[in-house]
């Protein structure tokens, strides 16, 4: 799947936002947002938002494809989510839920025309019902058709990628802000005997003469302003929280706020689509005192404060030190406007960096590996002091550290510490192409994520070590290659699981049995973590020294069998063995509860080979294995499998290898790797795995 940007011209987005605030409309929706697909294909950008501030969808402006949230999965996987309460959101988008807290339903469409364009979300409140109609379904896929020929139009006449973050869109394309009186008109339609107005925006667009006298501030100053900024009692995050309540949720809501020194105020917001009519009186309840006033820094901004729930909820679930580096560089970088970043963690004395983005590979190789005394850059006393460091322009820089060279042509820099109970972890350094100043609050945010980045790259530094380890050890004990054997043709192929340590037990082997003869033998031990890779490696070195014996199919599985129980290991093993005859052409199988082979015959019949299964290895010292001979035929197939290629939660273990089966028959003989691509790919294993996957496809040529 790759992204093509934003394919519309600069200068003409009409037609597509009329499509856009049409189907918003249509369908009831209180929010809509667009989605279009980054160049790389590896994100989702926000493109236009129609219902709330742009503000509002900091936290989710972009959103990694791979994540897990509704707008990525509908893209993902070409589909729509719906999303019918937040409880459903709380179970499936755990992270999605905590910056949405709110009573709402939601469904996330791809928009797909010749090519995977992005994704069109639309929220409503929770007053709607729980479930989608068929109808619903067809008139949102239908204008996510609409918007993908829409996009594919403007690519054809060669638009311009449009710059800049997103954009509002207006619910009603083409409507002017009404006059003040309209607006009353407006206001007086929705709330008997209101005092004021807000737009979708949070902005003043109508004060009565007596809100003005209850808030203390001249109707002038207050239209086109938000409250929480034209007044300055109510710049706290938990006021602002309510009217983020009310535009997404669309439901009434009322506060009490003090008004200084003593005057308490009812607030009643009364929202709809148009905007949000506001009812205010004077309180009689008795009411704690506010918040002092003489704070030293200004409170966070709600929407800053559900950014920050995030990206703390999104760190929580990195895996590898990449993985810390790509969400730092396609979820932070851009919620501050950042335009480098370079993660570096220290090591012997030295900060050495393990990854960036948007610097020049020269640049990097000069900064890497300097001493953490240095006074080449400010990064090492940022560490050794754990405070952060903030510099709003170059000449900044030149005051407080001159020895620092401009190597990379930078303009801002915030270096972060990352510090975890006084241990220095490493230093993240997001910079800037132009002057940025560092607001109070954002360096406060900013300071907290840094603690929350140091503890995913101490996490991420361990697993990474310990993957490492793991996995040197399986590929180890994994033949590097398959012999070469006159008359057969092999392939093989192993994919570890992508959750945990992505090592397992799976494994494979072909071993030659000198000139007429040859074994194949595939396996599953029980696990996927050190111990189980380990075992394996026992189980396969004693069958295939048993095997280079001579010893019947049977009594190898047998002797094997022995090895386990007397190394009494906990974990059992599945294996499955094949004796392969070319002078006589026969084929031996023995069985120890493995999944069935497929054989494929050269007319192209297809089928599972009934193979009595003994029991799994390691449980009865004095097991037998039956044996099943079959005829070893020119331009015969058999394919040798794991079950984490077949098993599936909620599918029936004869149905996926029945449809095995049905994979090999349709596919090409030709080539085998490619005929292993095949398989792997209709069977879905180039997504998420739970389990190992270990394939064996053996051919007979002569």
């Amino acid at each position: 799947m790759t992204g093509l940007g934003d394919p519309r011209a600069e200068a003409d987005t009409s037609a597509l936002d009329a499509t856009f605030a049409e189907t918003v409309r249509r369908t009831g929706a209180s929010i809509g947002a667009l989605y279009l697909l980054a160049p790389d294909g590896r994100l989702l950008r926000l493109d236009a938002l129609c219902g709330a501030p742009v503000e509002f969808a900091a936290p989710w402006s972009t959103v990694p494809l791979a994540s897990p949230a509704p707008v990525a999965e509908a893209v993902r996987e070409e589909r729509m989510v719906w999303v019918g309460s937040q409880q459903e959101m709380a179970r499936s988008y755990p992270r999605t839920a905590m910056v949405l807290p709110y009573p709402m339903a939601l469904a996330a469409a791809p928009v797909v025309g010749v090519r995977p364009w992005g994704c069109l979300l639309l929220m409503w409140s929770g007053t709607r019902p729980p479930h989608m109609t068929p109808r619903e379904r067809g008139n949102i896929m239908s204008s996510c058709r609409r918007l993908a020929r829409l996009l594919e139009e403007a690519a054809e006449q060669g638009a311009r990628p449009r710059s800049g973050g997103p954009r509002a869109v207006p619910a009603g394309i083409g409507r002017q802000y009404a006059p003040p009186e309209l607006a009353l008109a407006d206001f007086v339609e929705r709330l008997p005997g209101g005092s004021c107005a807000l737009d979708l925006e949070g902005r003043f667009t109508y004060v009565s003469s007596g809100a003005a006298d209850l808030l203390g501030r001249q109707q002038a100053r207050l239209l086109g302003t938000q409250p929480w900024q034209s007044l300055r009692w109510l710049d706290d995050p938990v006021y602002e929280d309510h009217y983020r309540a009310a535009v997404i949720s669309r439901k009434p809501v009322s506060f009490t706020a003090c008004r200084p020194p003593e005057q308490w105020l009812d607030i009643h917001l009364y929202p709809d689509e148009s905007g949000i009519s506001v009812r205010i009186l004077p309180s009689h309840a008795r009411e704690p005192s506010p918040p002092a006033s003489g704070r030293s820094a200004v409170p966070a901004r709600a929407g800053q404060l559900y950014q920050l729930t995030h990206l703390a909820a999104a760190l929580t679930e990195v895996v590898g030190v990449q993985d810390v580096v790509d969400l730092v560089a396609d979820q932070i970088m851009p919620a501050f406007g950042a335009q480098g970043l370079v993660l570096s963690t220290a090591d012997a004395g030295r900060l050495r960096i393990t990854g960036h983005r948007g610097y020049a590979d020269r640049t990097i190789e000069r900064l890497d590996g300097l001493p953490l005394d240095t006074s080449f850059t400010p990064a090492g006393q940022t560490l050794s002091s754990g405070i952060p460091a903030f510099f709003a322009d170059p000449e900044e820089m030149r005051r407080t550290h001159p020895d620092a060279p401009q190597v990379s042509g930078k303009q801002a820099w915030a270096f972060l510490p990352l510090v975890i109970s006084g241990r220095p972890v490493g230093v993240c350094v997001l910079s800037y192409d132009h002057p940025h100043t560092f607001p109070a609050e954002e360096r406060a945010v900013l300071t907290s994520l840094a603690g929350l980045i140091a503890q995913a790259v101490d996490r991420a530094r361990l697993y990474d070590t310990k993957h490492e380890l793991a996995h040197g050890l399986q590929q180890a004990l994994l033949p590097r290659s398959l012999p070469t054997i006159d008359g057969l043709r092999v392939a093989a192929r192993y994919l570890p699981a992508t959750r945990g340590m992505d090592i397992g037990g799976d494994f494979y082997d072909l071993i030659r049995l000198g000139d007429t003869a040859a074994a194949a033998v595939i396996g599953d031990v029980q696990g996927h973590n050190v111990a189980a890779a380990a075992l394996m490696g026992q189980v396969r070195t004693g069958v295939h020294a048993h095997a280079a014996l001579g010893t019947p199919p049977g009594q190898v599985l047998h002797r094997a069998n022995q090895l386990l129980t007397d190394l009494d290991p906990d974990l059992f093993t599945s294996c499955l063995y094949a004796h392969l005859d070319f002078g006589r052409r026969r084929v031996t199988l023995a069985s120890a509860g493995h999944p069935p082979p497929i054989l494929r015959l050269p007319d192209g019949g297809t089928r599972p080979l009934q193979v009595p299964p003994g029991p799994l290895l390691g449980i009865d010292p004095d097991a037998v294995f039956p044996v099943t001979e079959i005829p070893l035929s020119k331009g015969m197939l058999l394919a040798l499998y794991t079950d984490g290629l077949v098993e599936a939660p909620g599918v029936d273990l004869d149905d996926s290898i029945a449809l095995l089966a049905q994979d090999l028959a349709e596919a090409d003989v030709g080539d085998l790797e490619l005929l292993i691509d095949t398989v792997l790919s209709r069977a879905g294993t180039n997504g998420q795995r739970l389990d190992d996957v270990a394939l064996l496809v053996l051919q007979d040529t002569l």
